[in-house]
Order: C-alpha cells, then sequence, then structure tokens
C-alpha cells in the first residue's frame, strides 16, 4: 500500500521560553518502521503527543492517512503507547482487550489481540497481578486491539526483559509486513539499529539527521580510534583534537572522534609510543554521540 502515513510541515511547540520541537518537516511512507532518538529533553515525547493530538502544535500542521490526529484517532486509525500508562485494576487482560475492541469497527479480535502479542498466557490475570513487563506487552496488545494502520510507541519495551522484547519485536515485524507504520521512540539504540527502516535523530527540538542506519553513521563523519598506551602518556589523549570522548580498559583506549583524520595524526605525532593501533566506523550509538557533540558545537 503506498502513500503517506504521517506527515509533518514547519510544527513547532514551546512550553514558555523553552522551545520543545522547532520547525519539524518530515513525511513518514506507509509501511516504514521509524526510529526517534535523542537526548532526554530532545523533543522526542513532545513530537509525539503532537502527531497523536494530545498537544496541539503552536505553528505547522499534522496529518496522519490524510486526516487530522484527532480524527485519525476517531477512525481507529491510529494506536498508540505511551510512557505513562494505568489499566482498569478489576479486569482481567481479556476483559480489557474485549472492552477495547468493542470500540473499533474493525477489531482484530480478543484471540488474535492475545496471540500476536504474545500474551495469550496472560489471559485470565487479573492487570493488579502483571509485573512491570507484563503491563507494557497488555499496554501494547490494547493498542493493536482496534487494528491501527499506524503504530506510534514512546519506549515501548521499557520494563521488559530480554525475552518479552524478543517477542516485541517479532510482533512488529508480522505487524509491518502488512504494510502497518511505526513511529517509536527508544533509548535501546540496538533495538534502532537492527529493527528501523529510518532513523530521525533529534536535538533541541530539531531535526539533526534523517535517513537509513548506514546513511546516519556516514553523515556523523566519526570514527572509533583504538590503540594500547604506555601508563606515562595517558594525559595527553584527551586532549587530541576531534576526541569526543576517551574510554580506558587497562593500557588500552578507545576514542570516539568527529575529525578522525586529525585524531590519527596527533596521535601519532604527540605519543609516539602509541601501539596496536586500529581505525573502525561507528556504530549507531557512537554516531549518535557524535552527532549530538557536533550539534552542541554549532549552537
Amino acid at each position: 500500500m503506498s502513500g503517506t502515513a504521517i506527515s509533518l510541515c514547519g510544527v513547532g511547540k514551546s512550553y514558555w521560553e523553552v522551545t520543545a520541537v522547532d520547525d519539524v518537516s518530515l513525511e513518514i511512507p506507509r509501511g516504514q518502521v521509524v526510529c526517534l532518538l535523542g537526548p532526554n529533553g530532545a523533543g522526542k515525547t513532545t513530537l509525539i503527543d503532537i502527531v497523536l493530538g494530545l498537544t496541539p502544535p503552536e505553528t505547522g500542521s499534522v496529518e496522519l492517512l490524510g486526516f487530522s490526529p484527532a480524527s485519525a484517532v476517531q477512525v481507529g486509525a491510529i494506536g498508540a503507547v505511551l510512557q505513562a500508562t494505568s489499566l482498569l485494576d478489576d479486569a482481567t487482560v481479556g476483559e480489557l482487550i474485549a472492552m477495547v475492541s468493542r470500540l473499533h469497527k474493525h477489531p482484530l479480535g480478543v484471540s488474535r489481540t492475545l496471540q500476536n502479542a504474545g500474551i495469550a498466557d496472560l489471559a485470565r490475570r487479573r492487570s493488579t497481578k502483571l509485573s512491570g513487563g507484563q503491563r507494557r506487552r497488555v499496554t501494547y496488545a490494547l493498542a493493536i486491539a482496534g487494528n491501527p494502520d499506524i503504530l506510534v510507541l514512546d519506549e515501548p519495551t521499557a520494563a521488559m526483559d530480554v525475552a518479552s522484547r524478543h517477542a516485541f519485536w517479532a510482533s512488529i515485524r508480522d505487524i509491518t509486513s502488512v504494510g502497518k507504520t511505526v513511529l517509536f521512540a527508544t533509548h535501546h539504540l540496538a533495538e534502532a539499529e537492527k529493527f528501523a527502516d529510518r532513523v530521525i535523530f533529534i536535538q533541541d527540538g530539531r531535526i539533526i539527521a534523517d535517513g537509513t542506519v548506514t546513511e546516519v553513521q556516514e553523515l556523523a563523519a566519526g570514527r572509533e580510534i583504538s590503540a594500547t598506551i604506555p601508563t606515562g602518556d595517558h594525559e595527553q589523549i584527551a586532549t587530541l583534537p576531534g576526541v569526543i570522548e576517551a574510554s580506558w580498559r587497562h593500557n588500552r583506549v578507545t576514542l570516539l572522534s568527529a575529525r578522525s583524520d586529525d585524531t590519527l595524526r596527533a596521535l601519532v605525532q604527540r605519543v609516539p609510543s602509541a601501539e596496536s593501533i586500529e581505525v573502525a566506523g561507528l556504530s549507531l550509538e557512537r554516531a549518535f554521540l557524535t552527532l549530538t557533540a557536533q550539534q552542541r558545537k554549532v549552537s
């Protein structure tokens, strides 16, 4: 199914004198899995709230499948998992899903929702008896119960153990295989690297990078440089040009550098005793740190 699922044009939002979202424009095609990344306070949650219609933008426009956010919610086109959620205390998981399903014209059905969310074994359990990770999985089940075309997820795997996260992403793969669109924010960069078709970095309310994982890694224009350094030369390392971060393990240092050529040249000149020097490309996490540091310098 072709077309645009989510469209933002010139969206802005401020709280008092703090700009939370600053002139954001983007389009997300149907069927794409998009990850929002950024440091705390970057504007990710505010942007998600704007997409969902929970917070009105002060400038710009938002459309979901051609609808306003409010209309998209009304017709059941969008499902969401937010950071803060609550469940009815006296209801079982199956009852909760049945109640939500009745609100939609074309729900998945209780059994299918339980199965797709990987929580069939929790159907008769009351919400008060759920662990934190189980509550998160139930919240996800409620988000997909109405069979929405768009899923918006804010830290969806928070409190989940490894097995639960694996089951969650297996479910997401099934959903996107039939053309559903997923927009999610996470602090698990490994999840973004593995599951996102596209990564959008946000800092200070602005988009600073947008592309596939490979494209963003290349945009960061940074490298990791590792070397073995004799004890007496440790003090010079952190002051090498381009170094964003230096981490040590015994006498082995790993440098995150935004200007790897300058760093490598200075390392060889200033620390001639350095040996076993290696240069590698950046992981998504390292690219994130590099882009964040570069943006701070620009600002």
